[in-house]
């Protein structure tokens, strides 16, 4: 059974012996401590006999006939002497006041603490227990019991005058009683009795179970846990009964109630007491065992175990051995297990000490775990707890945490959990900074430095800074590059940094980092010199970020040679501040630069570099053909014939063949393409493109002593020239490759057309009956016609006011309206009419007559 270390309370003018320390790392479930002040007086004269709890007050009884009254301290509040011998029980109403007492002389006291109250008696045998009703303050309950040889009840009847009557008789001394709401439990030689008080019925009897166990040595110990459920301890066996209702049909001659043993266990110890704690047990055991030096068995120190019920069996909670005084000399009866229910508060009675018990809180929990130097946890506990813990101090926690991380070597994750614990106090990070540099692991703590609220001294920074220009060049840099540039003294960080520049000229890592550091100072044009010494890929985002155009103008060259592809986007980006023909003046030496930056000028606007068109003719020309073309069609600033001296002296026979036909030349251009290229499809594509009938003559009379471009001629002159006109003119006899083939494309294609035309033929007359039903069904519709409308001709309303006269109107479709008699006569044939206004300008639908009569 593992065995955990008592905790107590040490006064000045005493020690005690501690409890063993427990092996395991099971966290103990109670605290201890002696309750001293004046029970330490008592006991050095006396020796405890009963107690009994109250949530307001104790009182204790004592061998000698003592009863005192104690706060929870354990000070002395009240004295009674109650008899010359030893108090077997003290009981108490729930209102704390008044108390019943009796002694081994057959004495029984009931009085009350606060008023005159009271009742003296004194039986012929010793009296071992007493009880007062839970409600004795109330008039009608003024009741207590008594038990010697026999059980009696005694009530206040009539001229306040006690009757006693006997509640059970004839099994030998009454042993315990406990008084709960209605019910009453005592236990005799025979066993547990539980009697109503309502119905006045005795209702169970719960048999010894080890009958070999003297009841004088080994008494029963009774606990309610509540108003139903009893609690009984006998030898080493538990018994939790439950009292119950009999339903209704099962009463017959029964009592109303009954008792079902609910859970039921053995012990591996002797109990001298019992108390229940939430769903669990809380026990006190007298343990004996076989003495190491004589092999004679004596007592060793009891035990207080919580345990959590079974139907048949338990579970050990947590165990707890404890060093009371004169535990050597004690015997079970000498034992008594009292407890507080408001407060979970446990009191182990012995005749020469009282231990009060109590659950651990989470300072005490706490405590444990600093113990167990399971500091993470401590820390997470009271981070959880922070509003009710009340010895700790997280940042004490937290400071404890760090200093045994560092003692193991953990020296990163002490680092890192200073973010946490320390916080915003600037003090207790300096403290432990230079505790890390003591300790020579200061690149540690490097990384967890705060940066913004708070802000450290610049000496500790600085102090970290030089710790890594003197070891690691590469973790400098990195600082340098992730701390802003005002958490230390920028100056001497440069100083530091040049001196190691002496030593090591060439080293890119310092050289790297000086140019952030002149960044950070603004001394831009010398951090600028630096990155284009390295061709670093930032030297871009510095002249941007702090507009150094000024100072690159001079430069150009080098950001070409570095990264021409950013670097022009950056110039054309920025025109306003260098200007295109200062660019170009740059790179005057440097054609292919010059054509870079001139190209991507070109292909974001056509017409802002027009005065270098010239100079790009031989700039695509040299470094770049493939463009060349596209720049000629795309520029209208190109000098062409310029442009065809160059392409003729270089031979580029598209760009020539484009140039001709752009000034005018195409049957130049065209004899090109046959003679230097002797492409047919590029030929015929360069007549379609012209669409000129003198080219198509040109290209028939070139081709027709060629079969293979006749053949290519065949398949693609069909939709732009009569296909007769080539056919005629092919000689006879000329063997033309494909002929066939080309014969019958030239049919489909023709086919092709035919059908095209019939199909459009279709739709553009259907489309146009489709119209023209519309139209007419329009034109079918009704016209409104009401007072608003005039006629056309007289101006006047077009109808009548007087609406029963017969009129006639005359509607067109064109929606104007005239009186039949103000249109003129037609003269014609037809009986169509046409409205005057629409006819003269011209007749069409929509004029034709709709006439109204009435």
């Amino acid at each position: 059974m593992a065995e955990a270390a008592e905790k107590e309370t040490r006064s000045n003018e005493e020690s005690t012996d501690e409890s063993e320390e427990d092996e395991s790392e099971e966290e103990p479930k109670l605290k201890y401590e002696r309750l001293s002040n004046g029970v330490t007086e008592i006991l050095q004269k006396d020796a405890a006999s009963c107690m009994t709890v109250h949530e307001k007050f104790l009182a204790l009884g004592t061998h000698y006939g003592k009863v005192y009254l104690l706060d929870v301290q354990g000070n002395i509040t009240q004295k009674f002497d109650v008899s010359p011998v030893k108090i077997n029980q003290i009981s108490l109403d729930e209102s704390g006041e008044h108390m019943g007492v009796c002694s081994e002389d057959g004495k029984v006291q009931v009085f009350g603490l606060y008023s005159a109250e009271e009742f003296h008696e004194t039986f012929d045998c010793p009296i071992k227990i007493v009880a007062v009703h839970p409600h004795f303050v109330r008039s009608h309950f003024k009741q207590f019991v008594t038990g010697g040889k026999k059980l009696l009840l005694y009530e206040r009847g009539w001229m306040n005058r006690w009757k006693p009557s006997v509640l059970h008789e004839g099994e030998g001394n009454i042993r315990n009683v406990k008084w709960r709401g209605h019910l009453i439990a005592w236990a005799n030689n025979m066993g547990v009795k539980i009697l109503d008080m309502i119905s006045k019925q005795r209702i169970t009897n719960v048999p010894r179970d080890d009958i070999s166990l003297r009841p004088d040595m080994y008494p029963c110990s009774l606990c309610w846990k509540d108003n139903l459920t009893l609690i009984i301890g006998w030898g080493n066996s538990v018994k939790i009964c439950s009292v119950k209702e009999r339903h209704a049909s099962e009463m017959r001659d029964l009592p109303n109630r009954y008792v079902e043993i609910v859970f039921q266990f053995d012990t591996e110890f002797y109990i001298s007491g019992l108390a229940p704690l939430c769903d669990q047990l809380v026990i006190l055991s007298y343990v004996k065992e076989i003495s190491e030096k004589t092999e004679v068995e004596c007592c060793a120190r009891p035990r207080l175990d919580i345990v959590q019920p079974l139907p048949e069996s338990c579970e050990e909670i947590s165990s707890d051995a404890l060093t009371v005084r004169g535990f050597q000399e004690n015997e079970c009866r000498d034992y008594h297990l009292e407890y507080s229910e408001g407060e979970s508060l446990f009191y182990i009675i012995s005749p020469r000490d009282v231990v009060v018990a109590k659950e651990r809180d989470q300072d005490d929990h706490i405590d444990w775990l600093l113990e167990k130097k399971k500091y993470e946890e401590a820390l997470m506990a009271a981070e959880i707890s922070q509003k009710t813990i009340k010895k700790h101090k997280i940042l004490d926690i937290g400071l404890a945490y760090i200093n045994h991380l560092v003692e193991k070597g953990e020296h990163d994750l002490a680092a890192r959990k200073c973010q946490k614990i320390l916080g915003k106090n600037t003090e207790l990070w300096e403290f432990e900074v230079y505790k890390f540099k003591e300790i020579g692991q200061l690149k540690a703590i490097s990384r967890y430095l705060p940066r913004r609220d708070p802000v450290l001294k610049p000496l500790i920074y600085e102090m970290v800074l030089h710790e890594f220009l003197e070891s690691d060049y590469e973790g400098f840099a990195t600082l340098i590059k992730e701390w802003p540039g005002d958490l230390y003294n920028n100056t001497i960080i440069v100083q530091a940094v040049v001196d190691h520049l002496k030593k090591d000229p060439q080293n890119r890592t310092l050289l790297r980092t000086l140019a952030e550091l002149y960044t950070y100072d603004q001394r831009y044009g010398r951090a600028l010199e630096i990155y284009l010494t390295l061709r670093h890929k930032d030297v871009f985002q510095l002249i941007h970020k702090h507009n150094l155009f000024s100072s690159i103008k001079d430069k150009i060259v080098l950001l070409m040679d570095f990264d021409s592809e950013k670097a022009v986007d950056m110039l054309l980006d920025n025109e306003d501040k260098i200007s295109i023909d200062r660019v170009v003046e740059e790179l005057e030496n440097r054609p292919e630069l010059q054509h870079v930056y001139l190209h991507k000028l070109f292909k974001r606007d056509h017409h802002k570099g027009q005065r270098y068109h010239e100079k790009q003719i031989s700039l695509y020309a040299e470094y770049d053909r493939p463009n060349l073309l596209p720049f000629l069609r795309d520029s209208t600033h190109c000098p062409l014939e310029k442009a065809l001296e160059i392409c003729q002296q270089r031979n580029f026979v598209e760009e020539t063949v484009y140039l001709l036909s752009r000034m005018g030349n195409s049957r130049s251009a065209l004899k090109m393409i046959m003679e230097e290229l002797q492409d047919v499809d590029k030929a015929i594509e360069f007549a379609k493109e012209q669409d000129d009938g003198e080219l198509w003559e040109d290209l028939i009379l070139y081709s027709i002593d060629k079969p293979p471009f006749i053949t290519g001629l065949l398949n693609n002159i069909g939709t732009h020239v009569d296909p007769i006109l080539l056919i005629h003119r092919i000689k006879e006899g000329m063997e033309i490759p494909n002929l066939r083939d080309s014969l019958v494309k030239i049919l489909q294609d023709y086919n092709l057309q035919i059908l095209l035309r019939e199909g459009c033929k279709k739709i553009l007359v259907a489309d146009s009956l489709s119209l023209l039903k519309k139209m007419h069904r329009t034109q079918m519709k009704g016209v409104l016609v009401d007072e608003e409308n005039i006629c056309e001709s007289c101006l006047s309303p077009i109808l009548p006011a007087d609406a029963s006269k017969a009129f006639n109107v005359v509607v067109f479709h064109c929606r104007h309206m005239f009186h039949k008699e103000c249109l003129p006569v037609s003269n014609t044939v037809s009986s169509v009419q046409f409205c005057n206004i629409c006819s003269a300008k011209h007749r069409g639908p929509g004029s034709a007559i709709l006439e109204m009569k009435k």
